[in-house]
């Protein structure tokens, strides 16, 4: 008996060994999947960063000031919220003093700093437009994925759906825009009018008057957005040939505006003490003055003759 007993625990812990060994384990699940997810503390920077833009954030909100407010940034491509973007600029505005104190001392800094806020908005406006551009550069390829899409049998959502797909920033993201608000409940219209007024397109609010047109009388839209493709196309043509006969004047007009300045600055680099009086004097700061009105009056006057409406 003891000797079948200790054959039969031997057997027992071979079998024990062999399936421990030989058959597959179980897929363990990693201890960082079996624990809540926790997001990594980052470093004291970004920790005073994040209460920076909540206090910030807190502040705007309270106060309701709007000194960039969200539909700028999205028309300008800028992917932030107005509480970072004025933590930007703060940071903009210190690194300016600095740099303003190095150079020229504290009116200089004092100058630079207070500058930092209508710089940002040069720069929200300046991004705006190039944004605008380029969308108004790709609304060919837009209208033919549209058209496209339409001969192939898909409805106008999805034929837009489609080209939001197949383009690139800006169109892309101003075309999911407007599935994401058709697919919240929002009509396609009122959609397609606001990205025309976003964009200031002229030649979108076209496209969303085709579109309406479509909906309310029917008829072949492919055809439609083919001919108001061609016009768009021609008159982007024209407006390229007038831009480039326009190109002289507004290089003139810069050159003149910026000769003055060109030239106070090589005097100063020159002889340092040639302009002195000029800085000091009641006189020459009234000839600045007088001066800075009548380039602005003349650049304005330039202005007006080579901006050709069309």
């Amino acid at each position: 008996m003891m000797l079948f007993a200790g054959l039969t625990l031997m057997l027992s812990a071979i079998v024990a060994f062999g399936i421990a060994v030989i058959l597959p384990k179980a897929p363990e699940v990693p201890l960082d999947r079996r624990r809540p997810y926790q997001v990594a503390a980052g470093s004291g920077l970004a920790r005073f960063t994040g209460s920076a833009t909540d206090v910030i954030h807190a502040f705007l909100t309270r106060r309701n000031v709007r000194l960039f407010n969200r539909e700028a940034l999205e028309n300008a491509g800028i992917r932030m919220s107005q509480a970072d973007f004025v933590i930007m600029v703060i940071a903009g505005a210190f690194v300016g003093a600095l740099i303003g104190l190095i150079v020229g001392g504290v009116i200089v800094a004092i100058l630079f700093s207070v500058m930092a806020p209508f710089v940002a908005h040069l720069v929200i406006k300046f991004r705006a437009g190039k944004r605008r551009d380029k969308f108004e550069d790709q609304l060919g390829d837009t209208l033919q994925l549209l058209s496209g899409g339409l001969r192939a049998g898909h409805s106008i959502l999805r034929a837009i759906d489609a080209a939001a797909a197949e383009s690139v920033s800006p169109t892309s993201e101003e075309m999911r825009r407007i599935i994401t608000e058709t697919s919240l409940g929002r009509d396609l219209q009122a959609s397609l009018n606001d990205t025309a007024e976003r964009m200031r397109s002229e030649d979108f609010v076209w496209i969303a008057q085709a579109i309406q047109i479509n909906r309310e009388v029917g008829g072949n839209l492919a055809e439609v957005l083919d001919q108001v493709n061609e016009t768009i196309r021609e008159r982007g043509e024209i407006k390229g040939h007038i831009k480039s006969l326009a190109a002289e004047g507004k290089f003139s007009a810069y050159i003149l505006m910026a000769l003055p300045v060109g030239i106070v600055l090589m005097l100063m680099v020159v002889n340092p003490g040639y302009m002195n009086v000029m800085f000091t004097h009641p006189i020459g700061w009234g000839l600045i003055v007088l001066s800075a009105i009548l380039m602005t009056i003349g650049g304005l006057w330039m202005r007006k003759i080579i901006d050709l409406k069309f």
